[in-house]
């Protein structure tokens, strides 16, 4: 599958772009790396500066047809980015249209929120999204990763960087399913 991981050009927690791009990689995906804005996206750990990262794509040259995932990655300020450049949240709606499917993990769901896509969903986040989530009509949960079916597509989301594992392990699972 090709998947498209969707980030600001600054503001994404590291680890959270980092562990599922190398979980994607070693499943035989491939993972590009899509910002909105072409060059280069800053990397944080927490609230410290850390990698910076070779952006592939750019959201509004980029058709969400050439790719058959979409996994948004958290950090505080990345999703806040996200939601307010309309390319980045019309991409994002794209793959609920087209029925394909997506994982967030963390603050990510924020920009799932903005696209108008959470209303009738059962997903987890960080905990401070819990009312965003239900003001959008979704059910927020407090689970290390949900799989959730109830809508056009599949959705993943996970908590928080201490939730990777099972987070990476249940998006390629699904991921997975998707592509047979």
């Amino acid at each position: 599958m090709r998947i498209a991981f969707l980030t600001a050009p600054e503001g994404v927690e590291q680890i959270e772009l980092t562990e599922p791009w190398q979980a994607a990689e070693n499943a035989g995906h491939e993972p590009v790396l899509v910002s909105t804005k072409p060059g280069r996206i800053q990397a944080f750990d927490h609230l410290d500066r850390a990698d910076t990262f070779a952006v592939d794509a750019v959201v509004g040259e980029a058709p969400p047809e050439s790719f058959d995932a979409l996994l948004l990655p958290g950090g505080v300020a990345n999703p806040d980015f996200l939601r307010m450049d309309e390319k980045a949240v019309s991409f994002t709606r794209s793959f609920f249209e087209r029925g394909r499917p997506v994982a967030a993990i963390c603050h990510a769901p924020w920009t799932l929120v903005e696209a108008d896509v959470v209303r009738g969903r059962v997903l987890t986040s960080w905990p401070s999204l819990r009312t965003d989530i239900r003001n959008a009509g979704g059910t927020w949960v407090d689970e290390q990763v949900r799989i959730c079916d109830h809508g056009p597509n599949k959705l993943v989301t996970s908590r928080k960087p201490d939730d990777l594992k099972a987070f990476c392990e249940a998006f390629l699972d699904v991921f997975s399913q998707e592509a047979a």
